[in-house]
């Protein structure tokens, strides 16, 4: 038996409930924490009984996944807990599918990261793909090294993103709340090298927000939510430097 748009039914012999923060279920419809019972799940992790306490919690598996179950007993899995956005109002949403959309999508953008932790917007980090935005002042006969180059490289970052606003060609896509309202180009990509990306190349959440907190707090300011701000410049100014 299939649904569009969820992962299935529960299977026979396994349990599933939804949970909010302080493991109550909550009711069918409603998102939390998907947590799971039964033969198939696993009994720890190798060697790590720190993580296994974390996970397996009085005879349940914590999956970390956020979702929630419908009225005719179907699950859907909306993203990792850990990474979903969270609105002023309290509302969650998983950032996932839009940072890989805007990548898969745009020529101009190499990674993406999308941040909302109880803000008024959403907000991102943005990696520029760096020849592709060189090739394209190029053939405008700009360069970034002048106010003109910097200005015309961070409109066409911005339009790709704005793309998935209502006039925009891939409108309706995803809710605007949850589409970035302010930008920081970063003049480094999330790698393995410097740890923001993990062994599976998922993006350390926690690590990039840490380390990019003064970017991000910029954003939420009348000057950084303005794409031209001056430090989205000087990166732009900095594409064609050569490596050392």
């Amino acid at each position: 038996m299939h649904k569009l748009g969820t992962s299935g039914p529960i299977l026979p012999g396994v349990t599933v409930k939804i949970v909010d923060d302080k493991d109550n279920e909550v009711p069918r419809g409603q998102q939390g924490e998907i947590i799971v019972q039964g033969e198939n799940v696993m009994t720890g992790y190798w060697n790590n009984e720190q993580a296994t306490k974390e996970a397996l919690r009085g005879g349940w598996l914590h999956t970390g996944d956020l979702g929630f179950v419908d009225d005719e007993g179907f699950l859907s899995v909306l993203g990792r807990a850990k990474s979903l956005l969270i609105g002023h109002d309290g509302e969650k949403f998983s950032p996932e599918g839009i940072e890989e959309t805007l990548v898969a999508h745009s020529p101009y953008i190499e990674q993406a990261m999308l941040h909302n932790n109880q803000d008024q917007y959403t907000v991102a980090l943005i990696v520029p793909a760096k020849e592709s935005i060189l090739r394209y002042l190029k053939s405008k006969g700009l360069s970034c090294q002048t106010l003109e180059g910097q200005e015309a490289a961070l409109k066409l970052i911005q339009r790709e993103i704005s793309a998935y606003r209502q006039g925009g060609e891939r409108q309706g896509l995803f809710p605007e709340r949850w589409l970035p309202a302010a930008v920081a180009v970063l003049g480094e990509g999330f790698t393995e090298q410097n740890r923001m990306l993990n062994s599976t190349l998922k993006m350390v959440r926690g690590k990039i927000t840490d380390f990019y907190r003064n970017r991000i707090d910029y954003l939420y300011t009348t000057e950084g939510k303005d794409v031209l701000n001056h430090q989205n410049r000087m990166i732009i100014k900095r594409l064609d430097e050569q490596p050392e």
